[in-house]
């Protein structure tokens, strides 16, 4: 079994995923985009099940980029909806695994219903133990930086912050992402080489692992095979193969 190749002693403790290819998926299938959407729910089961059982503890999931607004307004409409369903069907399944839902990205942009169902969701797994699930809604890299940048720009007004206390620490605790580690591992699915705007200070460091699969036909196994992968890497982080097997 795949998961018998993992070395229990280097698991990443923060796995990051650009689901992508539900679309085509759907097409190739003859049925139209939002179909492709539904079916994606089932990856994220599984992986989010994976993830669990190898003890990884942060997971984010890119769900709905702001450059996503743009798409017609039908499947915006439909994927908010499914969105809904989603949480209201898995958050039993998720408390049940220890799960702890949490978000990032511009909420305030998302419909009511959708947002007061996130909320609910976030408090019924808060005392949760197990995986953080970070999904990431109407989220960029983009945004994320320029929200840090207007927070700190405030206290710097109001003298919360002097010129010389502004440290990377300092830049790190006022994005979306402050408290979790940065993602050691971002997998892309569906076969594009691109990271759309996502995690784009968080992700300095991570390793990319991209496939062609489809991201609903992408399982926990599949999963297993990117974090083999991983682990066979030399991670160096600017020094050398020497300094590091010193």
């Amino acid at each position: 079994m795949v998961i018998d190749e993992l070395k229990q002693n280097c698991i990443p403790q923060h796995v990051a995923v650009i689901m992508d290819g539900n679309g085509r998926w759907a097409e190739l299938h003859g049925n139209d985009r939002i179909f492709g959407h539904r079916q994606g729910v089932d990856a994220v089961r599984s992986v989010v099940e994976g993830a669990g059982e190898l003890g990884v503890k942060y997971l984010t999931l890119y769900a709905f980029s702001t450059e996503n607004w743009d798409r017609p307004k039908d499947e915006v409409e439909a994927l908010m909806a499914l969105l809904i369903n989603a949480i209201v069907q898995e958050l039993d399944n998720l408390n049940d695994k220890q799960v702890k839902l949490l978000t990032i990205g511009d909420l305030s942009s998302l419909p009511a219903d959708v947002q007061l169902k996130l909320a609910e969701a976030i408090l019924r797994t808060s005392n949760n133990t197990g995986l953080h699930l970070i999904i990431a809604l109407s989220y960029s890299g983009r945004w994320d930086i320029l929200e840090a940048a207007k927070q700190i720009i405030h206290k710097v007004k109001i003298g919360d912050i002097v010129d010389d206390q502004l440290t990377e620490s300092v830049f790190v605790n006022h994005l979306s992402t402050s408290g979790i580690p940065d993602p050691e591992l971002l997998i892309r699915t569906s076969g594009e080489y691109r990271i759309s705007n996502f995690l784009l200070w968080q992700i300095a460091y991570s390793e990319f692992y991209f496939t062609p699969i489809l991201w609903p036909d992408f399982r926990k196994e599949n999963l297993f095979e990117a974090i083999i992968d991983f682990q066979r890497r030399e991670r160096r982080f600017g020094k050398t193969s020497e300094q590091i097997r010193s």
